[in-house]
């Protein structure tokens, strides 16, 4: 798999870390909604957004839409929403 780094151009996976699902944190102190954003995951099946950290690159963290059937990318962009 290979995600095109807007910043670097295609990549291979090797040079990035997966950082975990592009989920809205909850504001506020420890409750119901931390809760459930710690511990509650979907498992969608289709189009996901994820954050991904081009490590051994510029160093930018992306977010990326990836298929979980076909793990094919449909979108990355910076995660800042700056430009590239």
């Amino acid at each position: 798999m290979r995600l095109t780094c807007p910043n670097c151009g295609a990549r291979d996976l090797r040079e990035f870390t997966y950082q975990g699902a592009a989920l809205n944190r909850p504001e506020g102190d420890w409750g119901e909604s931390w809760d459930a954003y710690v511990h509650l995951r979907d498992n969608p099946a289709g189009p996901s957004q994820e954050y991904w950290y081009h490590g051994l690159g510029c160093a930018a963290f992306l977010r990326v839409e990836r298929d979980t059937r076909t793990h094919d990318i449909l979108l990355v962009a910076l995660a800042s929403g700056g430009a590239a």
